[in-house]
């Protein structure tokens, strides 16, 4: 039991036994900086429960608890704060616990209890771009996270690869590609296959505009504009199952694929099941005309069939066409069942899309709550918002997205130029350099964007994230690195338990092992919010907690052994506490900087 559940217990103690009253929870904060104290309960809260003085109901409980817990030394009121001075003894023998706990923070994965996160779920007509980055990062992110809080997790994507928007670029390819492939043009198959689908929105403009000039209204245009007519008649000889335009999608999609699984192994990013809508459209279908039996659904005059959602202070929601055919929630609808079939140890998902669908996903889980499926309650939209650059939006048809590629190239670079010119790379061969310059640039974007709250929206400053001061990846790369060279310089055998062995502390390591045992909460945190927010920022907070222990004390120039030894040990745990949280954000970190 760590200190804070310690004390939650005895307040809780101390309050029934001084005013025969229950509480239910107890409020914590950090002790602020001007007053003495380790940790600090917040008085005010437990007045609804006892009304009174505060600070005589502060003072009652510090002396109960310096009374009942023999590691708090005494205690100060401030107004209704109650701060509690912890003995010394207590944060060695804590750190003595976990010094060389390999999977410190992590809870033991409960199979029972198994998630499913999907994320990405791509479009096949164009590459990944940094919309998809966001999204990738906070899925992959979140399904680590989930897993060191002790769930199974599975991690998915829904591969959007039919619709009209890929038969745009299949008809591109087919009416100007002259046999283009992959291989005869260098380029990445998503790419090629991207340039097709910008190809055929600047040959479809080209025709609007020429009917416009002959008199027909621009709205009629967009629809009789003979390439749109096109690619509407290769979506239904698809759907017919036309073999020459089949064989045209699967060849296009063979060369996205491989171009998304270089996009993905460059990110480090990975999949368990991957779920493709042309597999998926159709269903759903028999689960509308089971909900219509059960009263789930009704049918209106023209055979469309709606779910009623106005009791839950939304709309009514199509969830089949008169014509008998599907709409997309359909489709979610069935392939969240089939899922859970295919899983069935799954408890609850996590879909990780843009906060644009926000409305969706409340219906689509409201609907499977009315179905009656139990897991329902457990879903959950993994809401993020935009991503910004300083040149403006970006869109796809119109050929202006940042490519993920392109990006993740654009960081590399940035922090090759940025560490050229601190100069602090001398030894390294050239191979080195370039391995260091893309876990600096990988790691520089992947917290700029992960530090942020998934709901806000994000203006992307791809020279500001490779910034070393401040809250930044290479800030706290450095740092691990800078500790790494302390162990490398120790020349002494420092793996030995101190247990038992009297340590008095400096106030920066004592405030070092404070941080260091919040770690497990601040996973469950982020774990509960989904929010791989909380790991970067408690990460930043220990980083700026280790400086400023290194700025205030000796480490190897201390002469007690015992002491030096604890140091070196603290340092390599704030060390492995570094590289564990930013595993958990899918950031590296190097050895040396």
């Amino acid at each position: 039991m760590n200190i804070q559940s310690l004390i939650e217990t005895k307040v809780k103690e101390g309050f029934l036994a001084l005013y025969d009253v229950e509480i239910p929870s107890v409020e914590f904060q950090a002790t602020r900086k001007d007053f003495e104290g380790d940790i600090t309960v917040v008085v005010f809260p437990l007045l609804r429960y006892k009304k009174g003085n505060p600070v005589q109901i502060g003072e009652d409980l510090g002396k109960y608890l310096v009374e009942n817990i023999n590691k708090i030394t005494s205690y100060n009121v401030v107004k209704g704060f109650l701060n509690l001075v912890i003995d010394d003894s207590f944060y060695v023998n804590f750190f003595n616990q976990i010094a060389t706990d390999s999977t410190y923070g992590f809870v033991k994965e409960d199979e029972t209890d198994a998630r499913m996160v999907e994320y990405s779920s791509p479009n096949t007509n164009k590459p990944l771009h940094l919309g998809h980055v966001r999204n990738v990062l906070l899925g992959y992110s979140v399904a680590e996270i989930l897993k060191a809080a002790g769930h199974k997790v599975y991690k998915t994507q829904i591969i959007n690869d039919r619709g009209i928007h890929i038969c745009k670029s299949m008809l591109a390819w087919k009416k100007f590609g002259e046999g283009e492939t992959p291989e005869s043009t260098g380029l990445k198959g998503d790419k090629l296959v991207g340039n097709y689908y910008v190809k055929f929105d600047q040959e479809y403009k080209k025709e609007i505009s020429n009917l416009v000039a002959s008199g027909v209204p621009e709205d009629d245009a967009k629809k009789q504009a003979p390439l749109f007519v096109e690619a509407q008649e290769m979506l239904r000889k698809w759907e017919a199952g036309d073999k020459e335009v089949v064989a045209l999608w699967e060849m296009m999609n063979g060369w996205v694929y491989k171009g998304f699984d270089v996009t993905y192994e460059n990110i480090g990013v990975n999949f368990d099941k991957l779920y493709y809508e042309s597999n998926t459209y159709l269903l759903g279908k028999d689960i509308i005309e089971e909900g219509l039996q059960n009263g789930v659904f009704f049918k209106k005059e023209d055979g469309s069939v709606w779910c009623d959602l106005t009791d839950e202070g939304l709309d009514e929601k199509l969830v089949l066409r008169s014509d008998g055919t599907a709409v997309y929630m359909t489709q979610d609808i069935g392939t969240a069942i089939q899922r859970s079939k295919d899983f069935p140890d799954v408890n609850g998902m996590v879909y990780t899309v843009g906060n644009e669908q926000d409305y969706h996903f409340k219906v689509l889980f409201l609907i499977l709550q009315k179905l009656g499926y139990s897991w329902a309650k457990q879903l959950f939209h993994l809401s993020y918002g935009m991503v910004d650059l300083p040149s403006g939006k970006m869109k796809s048809r119109e050929g202006t997205v940042v490519d993920a590629d392109d990006l993740m190239n654009e960081m590399t670079n940035t922090a090759r130029e940025i560490s050229q010119e601190l100069g602090k790379l001398e030894g390294y061969s050239d191979e080195e350099k370039e391995a260091l310059y893309k876990i600096i640039g990988l790691g520089a974007l992947k917290y700029f964007i992960l530090k942020v709250d998934p709901k806000k929206r994000i203006l992307f400053d791809p020279q500001a994230s490779v910034d070393f001061q401040g809250n930044t990846g290479p800030f706290v790369q450095y740092t691990y690195a800078r500790i790494q060279s302390i162990l490398r310089k120790a020349d002494f055998d420092y793996s030995g338990s101190l247990s038992g062995v009297e340590v008095e502390l400096h106030e920066k390591e004592k405030e070092l092992i404070k941080q260091l045992e919040q770690y497990p909460e601040v996973i469950q945190q982020a774990a509960s919010n989904y929010s791989p927010a909380v790991i970067a920022n408690y990460t930043y907070d220990l980083v700026k907690e280790f400086n400023s222990f290194y700025q205030n004390v000796s480490i190897l120039g201390e002469e007690n052994q015992d002491k030096k030894v604890f140091r070196v040990q603290l340092s390599k745990k704030v060390a492995d506490t570094i590289k564990s949280a930013f595993k958990l954000l899918g950031i590296q970190v190097p050895e040396r900087m």
